[in-house]
């Protein structure tokens, strides 16, 4: 991202526009697309920051109404979110970070290893739009890169997924950008991820 980033730290809406999205509507077993549950992610970055812009269609919205001063939420999975994992070394396999973000702009930040999970302390920013009506919510978030890897490098290609969780009750919901291929609902298969190449933008591929 060349363009200096808004006075709330996000980047500007012509610079998204210039970012290439990737969008999926399926569940998590690649089956069963809903195209009003359609969900499109655009990434940007600098040595410093990663943006991620979630523009998620819904059919019903469901959130938790109490979460800390900060806006976090513990089990924030349990109302709809947009999630995104990251693994900034493929080495690790079983090692990621993990963010979640939901229509009333609660958060939470993992990070996930074999037998652990600890509340990452990511110091991300987020910013949440609702519109009505045409059924679709909006949810930047920016991620510090010195939570996600202790020295950036654009030429280290990361693993990413990409997520969405909608409903109030079973059967949720569960849509995954690359399908995990889990009989019951499943995110947490890093094997199924993703390459993200950093170029100009930050661009997901198969």
């Amino acid at each position: 991202m060349t363009e200096p980033a808004d006075g709330e730290g996000f980047p500007k809406p012509d610079s998204w526009e210039a970012a290439a999205g990737i969008r999926f509507k399926a569940d998590w077993q690649g089956k069963n697309a809903d195209p009003e549950r359609e969900t499109e992610v655009r990434l940007l970055w600098t040595p410093d920051w990663l943006y991620l812009r979630f523009q998620a269609k819904y059919r019903v919205i469901t959130v938790f109404s109490d979460a800390e001063p900060n806006g976090r939420r513990d089990q924030l999975w349990d109302r709809d979110v947009a999630e995104v994992f990251l693994q900034s070394n493929p080495a690790e396999l079983r090692r990621y970070k993990e963010f979640e973000v939901s229509p009333n702009g609660m958060w939470i930040d993992l990070d996930i290893a074999p037998g652990e999970k600890h509340d990452l302390k990511s110091e991300l920013r987020r910013r949440v739009v609702v519109r009505e009506a045409n059924k679709t919510w909006i949810a930047e978030m920016a991620l510090p890169m010195k939570c996600l890897v202790e020295r950036f490098d654009a030429a280290v290609i990361w693993r990413v997924n990409f997520y969405r969780v909608e409903g109030a009750k079973e059967p949720r919901f569960y849509s995954a950008w690359q399908p995990t291929g889990t009989q019951a609902a499943n995110f947490h298969v890093p094997e199924a991820f993703g390459r993200l190449i950093f170029a100009h933008d930050a661009r997901p591929v198969k």
